[in-house]
């Protein structure tokens, strides 16, 4: 069974930047496409990014495009979200997920999230 547990998750201001990280066990990571998915309170779960296997495809939503950045190091089974110049409506709970299809939409292995809040 793969597992995966975030890392990283805090109080921002406006402005300010953070890195999340994804640590899997159980598994290797290197089949696997990962995504970054995050919910508000009352808000529905958004996928964030999502990165290929091979780290070679990566795709964001708009709401985000240019400030976060996915990368993944398969050598430390690993997987990052760097997000610069937060905002507050990106205060959400962060989690990582993995699965065996493209761009993320079939995802079988989530993480527990961790919390983003950006606020002054």
């Amino acid at each position: 069974q793969l597992q995966l547990v975030e890392s990283g998750g805090g109080l921002v201001q406006p402005g300010g930047s953070l890195v999340l990280s994804c640590a899997a066990s159980g598994r290797t990571l290197d089949h696997f496409a990962i995504g970054w998915f995050r919910q508000a309170p009352g808000k529905e779960r958004e996928r964030v990014s999502c990165i290929s296997n091979s780290g070679g495809s990566t795709n964001y939503a708009d709401s985000v495009k240019g400030r976060f950045t996915i990368s993944r190091d398969n050598a430390k089974n690993t997987v990052y979200l760097q997000m610069n110049n937060l905002k507050p409506e990106d205060t959400a709970v962060y989690y990582c997920a993995a699965g065996t299809l493209p761009l993320c939409l079939l995802t079988n292995y989530w993480g527990k999230g961790t919390l983003v809040t950006v606020s002054s």
